[in-house]
């Protein structure tokens, strides 16, 4: 009852636009002129490099080559944006675990279809936002649980391979002085 009265009252408070000022909305803003680090790039790209062939002798031994994509998506988020939110190890293994559990479960009950898939992607979703863990690699890893119909075995991959991500990425950027991995755990 106090949710829909607060998502009355959000709604409620919402001005109504015009259709150009909706329109103007999508248009965006002018961006910036992005100044790129690219020794900082280099060295983000030297750990994914590490992070994502250690990651692969072990997806592949264990059955789930699968699970390079997500967790190479993650590899990207961990070293190229290593002061974010999203890529903190909370967000990180918690994200995945927790998607590709949901997803699991899902899939364990319903099966694989099209209206499935779509239904993970918004469950995970919203699990992620409501216990603050959310990462977007980790939607991935639902979707390829269920896709690939995978079974349980999957996660095993993939809780070894994000704790693997997040403690070599605690190792090699902490090596640089202008890099510190993780901002926070919790």
């Amino acid at each position: 009852m106090d949710f829909e009265k607060s998502l009355e009252k959000r709604w409620s408070n919402q001005p109504n636009i015009g259709l150009t000022a909706y329109l103007k909305k999508m248009k965006g803003e002018a961006r910036s002129k992005d100044d790129i680090d690219y020794i900082d790039s280099f060295i983000s790209a030297i750990g994914g490099l590490i992070t994502i062939i250690i990651i692969s002798f072990i997806a592949v031994y264990l059955g789930y080559p699968m699970a390079l994509a997500p967790l190479g998506a993650s590899c990207v988020i961990v070293f190229g944006a290593h002061n974010s939110l999203l890529s903190q190890p909370r967000n990180v293994i918690g994200g995945h675990i927790i998607s590709t559990t949901s997803a699991l479960i899902i899939w364990s009950i319903f099966g694989k279809s099209l209206f499935i898939i779509g239904l993970v992607l918004a469950i995970v979703l919203i699990i992620m936002t409501l216990t603050k863990t959310v990462h977007p690699p980790a939607a991935a890893s639902a979707l390829v649980a269920v896709n690939s119909q995978a079974g349980w075995g999957f996660l095993l991959s993939i809780v070894i391979g994000t704790i693997l991500l997040v403690l070599i990425s605690m190792i090699y950027n902490n090596l640089f002085q202008t890099r510190q991995y993780p901002k926070h755990w919790l």
